[in-house]
């Protein structure tokens, strides 16, 4: 089996998550007023869950283009860094390739990652890239017919679907805990010290959004630096 198949097939409990998130993300965005169109669209530029629920409750705000962008760009901030750490594990890529895996990782395809190169360290492009490649695809189609369904629905507030993300990251957070504490409790304990530091320390003087961002940003400095000393 090649390398692309192994991603994809690594990448298949993450796509099933998508497919419920994706359909929920539908829904609200249908009752957000979007079309399946600019839900389409939304995915395949933005190709973030948490960004693209926050545009929606936005929408429905009546926010103006400045205000969706910067709060977009906070939001997926982080993929940044998951992207930067991931330089550190395809370092013998192609700068083609590591852009083509920066652009489409996310929390839970970077998750995937973790736990994979917990067991193998030498991780191919062609895996990551089955391992993006299919999650991406399986969000953007679920997430229309999602759309399309929560057309035909009367009220589909009622049913608190925007509630899938939080449930997704939850289920997320359990299984990098493990692989954390598979590598090293200390690295962990260091990883929540420094977030926890951070954020009661920034939350005095910057606002608490800005100051969970700056906290997040810490700790994945330490998990980086905690990695260089392995």
């Amino acid at each position: 089996m090649s390398d692309f198949r192994l991603g994809v097939k690594a990448a298949v409990p993450t796509a099933l998550g998508y497919v419920a998130i994706g359909l929920s993300f539908g829904v609200v965005a249908s009752a957000s007023g979007l079309s399946a169109l600019e839900v389409a669209l939304m995915c395949v530029l933005v190709y973030g869950g948490s960004a693209q629920f926050a545009m929606c409750a936005l929408v429905v705000a009546g926010a103006g283009l400045g205000e969706l962008t910067l709060t977009v760009f906070l939001v997926n901030l982080r993929n940044m860094l998951m992207s930067l750490h991931a330089t550190m594990i395809f370092t013998k890529t192609s700068l083609w390739n590591q852009l083509g895996i920066g652009s489409l990782i996310t929390d839970e395809s970077y998750g995937v990652l973790l736990g994979e190169y917990v067991h193998h360290k030498d991780i191919s492009a062609d895996w990551m890239h089955g391992n993006n490649i299919f999650s991406y695809l399986v969000w953007i189609v679920s997430s229309v017919i999602g759309c399309l369904i929560g057309s035909m629905i009367p009220n589909p507030e009622l049913f608190g679907l925007d509630f899938a993300l939080i449930a997704m990251f939850l289920g997320l957070l359990s299984s990098q805990f493990d692989a954390l504490l598979g590598e090293g409790v200390r690295k962990l304990f260091m990883i929540l010290l420094s977030i926890a530091v951070a954020y009661l320390s920034f939350s005095i003087i910057l606002s608490e959004s800005l100051a969970v961002l700056v906290s997040t940003l810490i700790g994945c400095s330490v998990g980086v630096m905690c990695d260089g000393r392995q």
